[in-house]
């Protein structure tokens, strides 16, 4: 397959859309660069809308990083009955994977392992029975009940006394951040106008209908705003703020509930495929991520720091406690490279015209002019972002054609296949390994050639990162020259997951990365300096927050250490 060109996000075009603000009226703005955003704003590009999306911070630096790490279609839900969010969320899975984005978005074979004799198992039957006939055994199998000398077999790390039996069933996996990032890429390749670093400051108002959105770059404190028909708020846990901010009552809010992960190596635990366990307060996923298993998650109710949830002891033992009553060989806290945490927005209705939020996603018109969404579920990122923009669409003159989202690959989908039934040819050719290639194939798709392109001329970047041996140097490179990232936690924590697959939590790599991207982000010594110093203040407080036992204690640490990007408004996180 041949090189091809896709349009970059980066600084340079970072400057060009801060012009673009500055001069030219937009149909939609779009706030916030996570999963919802990125959705919605494909939507309105591909819809022919001239669109602009502001990030505040980095593309996917809020919830849509932190996430379980699946596509799933809703299994749980089928015990509240809400079978049309099951069928949404099936039919959503099976589209990313099957057509939108294979290269990104995995089957996932999971085990449930049975704990009740005799009735159980007939239940459970019949959930995953519905749930195969509703569309989630259209590209993976069907359920497979399995005796519990067969579990043990796929699961030998499991307690004898942890199971009677178990369920097989699929799910998908995917990289969230990396996922959400190639969406607003794609967006970007359809015109959409794209600028993380850009935090709403506030609205202009004309006859009491939005009709411009004031903003500051959180880098250089610089001011603008831009001019547009109607605005989209996907903030997710900053839904709030941004009605407050804009002088206007929702029709929903937004509560957020803190959910924690850990990361464990592979050795921890002897399994071939991941587990799902159901505990007091939450479902506890154990997901295998490469050379490692993510474990969590916990559900508990967060009010503090929106930027920067903490977690604390409790969470880690909580999580630790729960695993451990399932596993042979105790897992303890030694054995964590890495920790994060994410809010879900929770919706609650303040009129009787709002209905059926819970975990749903709610749309609303809240003022002339401006739509706010929340709630909801990553799977159905791009049927949210379609709401959005088809109620955003009434406040725009003229015919606005329908969504084609379901029909429009992302980035790297297509060829996929193709350059997947290529891996030892594409080994020789980029003079890697095989496994490296199956790594880049899953992050990037066929951008693989686009990725590897400057090793023509600089053949040092086909080695490993320095401190994170599974990356390339390329990849890196990368980051800042398409992928948009200006500063250095964008990178080790959403570009590459380092953060969260190293127990230095990207503190050995930072001094290789400031390396590779100073010369391309033009920074100086002292830029550079001060990048690596803001990282490690920011690990350093992040591990000590882990130690504490509540919720306060460990917030007020995690809030002591500086934002990269320094302008940032950071009253609007509480």
């Amino acid at each position: 397959m041949a090189t091809t060109s896709t349009q970059a996000l980066n600084q340079q075009s970072f400057d060009t859309a801060w012009k673009k603000f500055q001069t030219e009226e937009f149909d939609l703005v779009i706030i916030g660069g996570g999963s919802v955003g990125a959705g919605a704003a494909l939507d309105a590009a591909t819809r022919g809308l001239k669109v602009a999306v502001v990030e505040a911070r980095d593309f996917a630096s809020g919830t849509s990083s932190r996430s379980s790490k699946m596509f799933h279609g809703g299994l749980r839900y089928l015990a509240m009955l809400d079978f049309k969010l099951v069928a949404e969320s099936l039919r959503e899975r099976e589209l990313s994977m099957s057509t939108l984005a294979p290269h990104l978005v995995k089957p996932l074979r999971f085990i449930f392992p049975l704990t009740r004799r005799v009735w159980e198992r007939p239940y459970m039957a019949a959930g995953f029975l519905l749930y195969d006939l509703m569309g989630g055994a259209k590209t993976v199998p069907m359920q497979k009940h399995l005796s519990h000398k067969a579990t043990k077999a796929i699961a030998p790390g499991l307690k004898e006394d942890a199971l009677v039996g178990g369920v097989r069933y699929y799910d998908t996996l995917v990289d969230d951040a990396r996922h959400t990032l190639m969406v607003l890429r794609t967006a970007a390749e359809f015109g959409a106008v794209i600028r993380p670093s850009t935090q709403v400051v506030g609205f202009d108002k004309t006859n009491g209908a939005i009709t411009g959105v004031k903003v500051a770059d959180t880098d250089s404190g610089e001011t603008t705003t831009i001019t547009a028909r109607t605005v989209i708020n996907a903030t997710g846990p900053w839904n709030d703020e941004l009605q407050k901010l804009a002088g206007v009552e929702g029709k929903f809010s937004v509560s957020t509930s803190k959910g924690v992960h850990i990361v464990v190596p592979k050795s921890c635990l002897d399994a071939d495929a991941a587990l799902c366990f159901v505990t007091e307060k939450s479902v506890l996923f154990v997901i295998p991520w490469g050379q490692y298993w993510i474990i969590g998650t916990t559900d508990t109710p967060w009010d503090k720091n929106l930027a920067h949830p903490a977690t604390t002891r409790e969470d880690i033992d909580y999580i630790l406690n729960h695993v451990n009553a399932k596993v042979r060989r105790k897992i303890t806290t030694d054995d964590i490279v890495g920790v994060y945490a994410g809010l879900r927005p929770l919706l609650s209705g303040k009129s009787d015209s709002t209905t059926n939020l819970s975990r749903n996603h709610a749309v609303a018109r809240v003022a002339p002019g401006m739509i706010s969404v929340a709630g909801g579920k990553y799977t159905t990122y791009r049927v949210i972002g379609k709401d959005a923009v088809d109620m955003a669409a009434q406040e725009i003159p003229g015919t606005v054609a329908e969504s084609v989202t379901d029909s429009t690959p992302i980035l790297g989908a297509d060829g996929y296949h193709a350059l997947a039934n290529q891996i030892p040819q594409l080994a020789r050719r980029f003079t890697i390994t095989e496994t490296q290639v199956e790594h880049l194939l899953s992050r990037y798709g066929s951008l693989i050639h686009e990725v590897l392109a400057p090793a023509e001329d600089c053949p040092e970047l086909l080695e490993p990162l320095d401190g994170a041996e599974h990356y390339l140097r390329a990849e890196v490179r990368y980051a800042v020259t398409h992928e948009g990232a200006l500063h250095l936690d964008d990178i080790v924590q959403r570009r590459l997951r380092v953060s969260m697959e190293y127990d230095h939590r990207g503190v050995d790599s930072a001094q290789a990365v400031v390396d590779i991207v100073a010369p391309l982000l033009g920074w100086d010594e002292s830029t550079s300096a001060a990048e690596i110093d803001r990282y490690i203040q920011a690990v350093t407080a992040a591990k000590q927050a882990e130690k504490e036992l509540t919720d306060a204690a460990a917030n007020k640490i995690v809030i002591t250490a500086p934002e990269a990007r320094s302008h940032i408004d950071r009253s609007q996180d509480r």
